[in-house]
Formats: C-alpha cells, structure tokens, sequence
C-alpha cells in the first residue's frame, strides 16, 4: 500500500515539474488570449465579413462655367435675366474636379459595384481602390439620381470578394446596425447604431427622396455609397450623404428597395418606369368635404389615357386615390414619389374613393409605349420634330448633321414664347444627346415625370442651353 502511495507522489511530481519546465519555456499565457476572444463580438464579426467587398470610389469630371458672352457690354438687367438660360458652348470653361465616396461590391464574378449616383454625377473617369489596395478604372453600368443608386462595373482576373443581400422588408426600430465606407482608400471607417424610423422623407437640395432607413449615426460624404449591414453582416441598404443638415443622424436606401431598381440599371442601364396612364392633382379641402373623403387627404384622378392600363383597370376621371400599396396619399408629389417605386410590370394596388365607397382597384403597370412619344412631347413642350434630310438642311439653314430639326411649334408653347422657331435644331436633352427622332422619343419617355429639361438648341452656329417646364 505504502509502495503505491510513494509511486503516486513520484508520478505527480514528475508532472509538476513537467508543467513548470514548459511554463519557464514558453512563457505563461497573455492575459489578451481569451480576453480577445471574449470581445469578438458580432458587430466584429460582421465588420471583418464584410469588409474586403467595401471600396473606395474616386472620381474626376469636368465643371462648366458659363460665361455671357454679352456681359462686357453693358446689358439692361432686363436682358441679363432673359440670358442666363442662354449660353454659347464656345464660352465655356472647363476644370478637373475629385469626388470620393464609397461603395460595395455586389457581383464578385462580373465586378459590379453599388453606390450613390451622386458619388459619380458627371463622372468622367473613375478609379476604385479595394481594400487590398488593387486599384482599377471602372465604368458607369447605369445610374439613377431619382434614387441617388449606381452601378459600376470593374473587370478582375480573378473573383472579387462580395457580399450578401439580406432584406429591409422586416427591420426593427432600435435593432443594431453597421455603416461600413472607404473614404480615403486602404483603409475602411466603421459607426454602429440603431435604426431611429423607417420610412422617412427626405429633402435635399433638389428634390425629396421616401422610404429611407433612419439611424443615429452619422454618414459623412465619403462614406456615402458605403453598405449598411444588420447584425448578421448581411446588406440591408446603401448609406447615403444627401441631407446636409444631418447631425448625428444617417439616411440609407432600404436594400429591397435597391433591389428593384438595381435589376434594371443591370439589364437597361437606366430605371424603366413604370406607365399606369393617369395624370392627378390636388384635392381641395372644400372638395374633400364635399365628397366626404376619408382623412380629407388624397388626390383627384384628373385624366386617364385611352388604353392605358388604368383605363384597362376601371379607374375614372373623378376618382380620389387615398393610397397605393401601403402608403398613403396626400398630393401629387406623393403619388409620383410612390409611383417611382413600382417598375414596368408590376401590379399597382390602388384604393379609391368612389360613389362614397372605398374601392381597391389592381393596375398590372406597362412600359411607355414609344408610339406615344409624339404626342407626349406636342402635349408637353408643344412641338413635332423630324430628322434633319438634305431638303430641311437646306431650306432653313442648318448647319449640323446630328440632332432633330423642329417643324411645328404650339402658339404659346414654352418654346415659342422663349423665341424658338421652326428650323431650330434639337441637339441635347438633360444628359441624353439626340442625333435623331429616335433619341428625341426615348428622351421625352424617360424624362416625361420630370419638371422640367434642360434642351441645346442650335441655331445657325450658336448653342444655347433652354430650360424647359413640362
């Protein structure tokens, strides 16, 4: 018995002597070991996960100045305010500005990058920097500034890291939230918050953007484009800079809202709207009372367009749309912002106010037709255009080949009251250059909700810049 206990103590020796010879070898354990491991937290996690699909985004592009070419001359101010929509080409000046922001890759096997439109307006030359610090030039795959969303596109030998759609169908107010961007290049910029509201309006400078994530972090102009990500490290919107007034607050684009309209930068370049054929204006407190319209809000259904698929639906002039899908409508700003969500084919549910009933009317929405495209821009800009022919060139003057000469111009029309005459010739509209009536029909399609374009119209030798209200 004593034997056994003495070769216990002997092997239990041999054991401690065995440890401390490896702890006088190796050293003891760093505290940091399993305190590092105990603060990998998931928003650690997901920043590492992610990180290698975020770039830097810089771009050049060129700044016009425009000069009047008459100001050396005295000009009545009378005159200087009829002429600053004008200007020569000639008189301009041109200078290379950079513009950085980020972005995120979506597509690691055809190079596709998403960021913010506004990132690259009138990019002329773009440069992305990975986080490995492999640069490349990429090109515009299309953008969208109603949406403030790009898509770029780089070519690599090799698959480029991407990272994961998730969904901005089911967010939760206050749920944590990553907002990764790579301002400067090499190098990323993390903020973590929570979602503060969903669905809000924006305003910026130039037009109100809907259906934005709110967060309380903010995103500054060179994280703009970058991913905003759940706790999971999956993409559920784009950050965006575009309120400058933003303190201690971001915006970003609800991912399945990008979705939609990613789908078609992809395959059209461009967002394909969708056509419903109705044109709306405001409803009155006296009228809404009158009809007794729910809430008082709402807009009135002021024409709808033969064959059109609201026409096709049973939607009537008169009718009040209280709400499309679940947002509600309280004037045509709202009804356009709304609309601008919904893409060519999809089902458009509409609720009215009709004969003092609510009614749900489903539209299934269409593309343009480009047959229509004349009529819209005699009823629009109050003028019918055709290709510029030998006879035309020659019997009013023209000195180019490209563009569209204008044959008929509506009295009173925006354009005649500013001067324009038969025989001016269409050379650009907004971004889109015409050279022919084709051109000219797919520039009225897709600028048809806006406002008001930008046309340079020629005469003779001189170009001027018109704006133009739709």
């Amino acid at each position: 018995m004593h034997r056994h206990l003495d070769r216990i103590k002997n092997n239990m020796g041999y054991s401690l002597f065995a440890l401390l010879f490896l702890l006088l070898v190796f050293g003891l354990p760093q505290p940091g070991w399993s305190l590092k491991t105990e603060r990998e937290s998931p928003i650690v996690r997901a920043v590492r996960k992610v990180s290698p699909a975020v770039v830097n985004i810089s771009s050049s592009y060129a700044v016009r100045k425009r000069a009047n070419p008459f100001s050396g001359f005295g000009m009545d101010p009378f005159f200087e305010e009829f002429f600053k929509d004008f200007f020569d080409p000639r008189f301009e000046s041109r200078q290379e500005s950079a513009s950085l922001g980020s972005g995120v890759i979506i597509d690691g096997k055809r190079g596709l990058i998403l960021t913010n439109a506004h990132v690259i307006e009138k990019a002329s030359q773009i440069k992305v920097v990975l986080e490995d610090e492999r640069e490349f030039d990429a090109k515009i795959v299309g953008a969208d500034p109603d949406s403030d969303l790009a898509v770029l596109q780089i070519t690599s030998p090799n698959r480029l890291p991407a990272i994961d759609m998730g969904s901005s169908d089911d967010l939760m107010i206050g749920e944590t939230v990553i907002a990764i961007g790579n301002p400067f290049g090499f190098s990323h910029t993390v903020t973590t918050g929570v979602i503060s509201a969903v669905n809000r309006s924006v305003r910026s400078e130039e037009m109100v953007f809907h259906d934005f994530i709110q967060i309380d972090a903010s995103i500054n102009p060179g994280n703009s484009g970058g991913p905003l990500l759940n706790i999971n490290g999956d993409l559920i919107g784009i950050n965006t800079a575009i309120y400058a007034k933003a303190q201690g607050i971001g915006f970003a684009i609800p991912i399945n809202k990008a979705k939609k309209i990613i789908a078609d930068l992809i395959q059209f370049g461009e967002v394909i709207q969708a056509w419903i054929g109705i044109s709306v204006q405001e409803l009155d407190r006296k009228l809404a009372g009158y009809l007794d319209v729910p809430g008082k809000k709402g807009v009135v259904v002021k024409a709808v367009e033969s064959g059109s698929p609201a026409r096709k639906a049973g939607l009537q002039e008169g009718d009040i749309i209280l709400a499309i899908g679940s947002k509600k409508i309280a004037s045509p700003r709202d009804y356009w912002s709304v609309k601008k969500t919904y893409a060519a084919g999809n089902s458009v549910k509409a609720r009215i106010w009709r004969d003092n009933q609510i009614k749900t009317i489903s539209i299934k929405s269409r593309v343009f037709p480009m047959e229509r495209a004349d009529g819209l821009a005699f009823r629009t800009m109050g003028i019918r255009v055709s290709n510029i022919t030998k006879e035309n060139r020659n019997y009013y003057r023209i000195r180019t080949r490209e563009g569209v000469v204008i044959r008929e111009i509506a009295r009173n029309s925006r354009l005649d009251r500013i001067g324009a005459r038969p025989g001016d010739v269409i050379r650009q509209i907004d971004d889109m250059t015409i050279s022919n009536t084709e051109d000219f029909k797919k520039a009225i399609v897709k600028y048809r909700q806006k406002q008001s374009v930008v046309i340079l119209l020629q005469r003779g030798d001189q170009g001027y810049y018109i704006t133009v209200k739709l």
